[in-house]
C-alpha cells in the first residue's frame, strides 16, 4: 500500500475522500480536517509568525518572499523517516503551502525513499476535479476518483437548479484578505454564479487581485462576504477593525444595510477540495435566504452586526 504525505489541507482531504485516509503518514502544519488528521506528523511549518494581525502577517510574508521562494519549511529528516512513496504539493500559490521547488529539492536530496512527487494546480472548478481524479489515478482508485467528482458536480448542478428561476441576483463582493484589501478570486467567482449572486471583482480562473477601496465604494455592492485566507470565524471576527476603522467603510450600502457576512474561510473556501461544494451551500444561504435557509449558519457563516 502505498505511502502518502500530503503537503496541503485540500490534498489531504481529497485523499480522505477518496477513501485512502489510512495510507497517510504525514501532512502539512495546516492540515486539520477531516478528524484525525491531526494525529500525523506535521512535516512543514511557517518560517514567520503567523499570530498578528492581517497587516502583519502581509507584511512579513512579503518579507520572507523577497530571500525565499517559499514562505514555509519542509522537515526533510522528518520526510526521510516517514519513507513516503508519494508526496503531494501544490504549484498554484507560494502563499498557501510549501513550493514545489523546496518539495523536489527535500525528496531529491535528502529522502532515501524517493517519493513521487504529485504537484496540483487548481485554478478553477475544473481544475479541482480534475486534481481529483489525478490523485485518485496516483492511487490506483480511478473510479472513486470518478464516482466523487460526479457527486460534487451533481451537488452544485442542484444548487445551480434552484438559482436558475430566481429573479434577483445580488452584486456581490466576496474579500480574501482585510489589510490591504484583495478580493477572491480562482474559484470563487464561479462559486458565487453558481449560488445565484453576481461577482463584482475578478475573474474565474485567475488570481485572487488588489481592491482598492474607492473602487469598493464605486461598485457598492448588495452583499459582502468576507473569507480571509487561512482565517476562522472568530479570527475573522478579531480582524474586523483593519475594515471598520477605515473611513470609507460606513460608506457602503452593504454595511448600513446589514448585508456582510463572515464566513470560515479556512475551513471551506480557501480549500480546492471536495468542501467547495459546501462552500457553494453557504453562499447560497446567505445570497437568498428565503429560498435555501440557514443549515450552515454559525458553522459556516453568520451576518455581521
Amino acid at each position: 500500500m502505498n505511502r502518502i504525505v500530503s503537503l496541503l489541507p485540500s490534498s489531504t482531504e481529497i485523499i480522505c475522500a477518496l477513501g485512502c485516509g489510512e495510507r497517510l503518514v504525514g501532512r502539512s502544519h495546516e492540515c486539520d480536517y477531516p478528524a484525525g488528521v491531526g494525529d500525523l506528523p506535521a512535516c512543514t511549518a511557517p518560517k514567520f509568525d503567523p499570530d498578528g494581525t492581517s497587516y502583519q502577517i502581509d507584511q512579513r510574508v512579503k518579507a520572507i518572499l523577497q530571500e525565499a521562494t517559499s514562505v514555509y519549511r519542509v522537515d526533510a529528516d522528518l520526510l526521510d523517516e516517514l519513507a513516503p512513496d508519494w508526496l503531494v504539493t501544490q504549484s498554484q500559490c507560494e502563499v498557501c503551502a510549501v513550493s514545489l521547488k523546496d518539495v523536489e529539492e527535500a525528496a531529491c536530496q535528502l529522502v532515501r525513499s524517493r517519493p513521487a512527487i504529485l504537484s496540483l494546480e487548481p485554478n478553477a472548478l475544473a481544475d479541482v476535479w480534475g486534481d481529483i481524479e489525478r490523485v485518485a489515478t496516483a492511487l490506483e482508485v480511478e473510479d472513486q476518483g470518478r464516482a466523487l467528482v460526479t457527486q460534487l458536480r451533481d451537488r452544485l448542478d442542484q444548487i445551480t437548479a434552484r438559482t436558475r428561476n430566481i429573479d434577483h441576483r445580488p452584486r456581490i463582493a466576496c474579500i480574501e484578505w482585510f489589510e490591504p484589501l484583495m478580493a477572491a478570486g480562482n474559484w470563487i467567482p464561479e462559486l458565487v454564479e453558481i449560488a445565484g449572486g453576481q461577482n463584482l471583482f475578478a475573474e474565474a480562473g485567475t488570481h485572487s487581485p488588489w481592491l482598492s477601496w474607492e473602487d469598493l465604494v464605486e461598485a457598492q455592492p448588495d452583499i459582502i462576504v468576507l473569507m480571509p485566507c487561512g482565517f476562522d470565524m472568530p479570527r475573522s471576527q478579531s480582524e474586523l477593525p483593519a475594515l471598520t476603522r477605515h473611513s470609507l467603510w460606513s460608506r457602503l450600502q452593504a454595511v448600513q444595510q446589514g448585508q456582510v457576512f463572515l464566513t470560515d474561510g479556512n475551513q471551506f473556501f480557501n480549500r480546492p477540495g471536495p468542501r467547495l461544494v459546501e462552500s457553494a451551500e453557504i453562499l447560497a444561504e446567505i445570497f437568498h435566504p428565503q429560498h435555501f435557509g440557514g443549515t450552515h449558519e454559525h458553522r459556516g457563516w453568520e451576518r455581521w452586526v
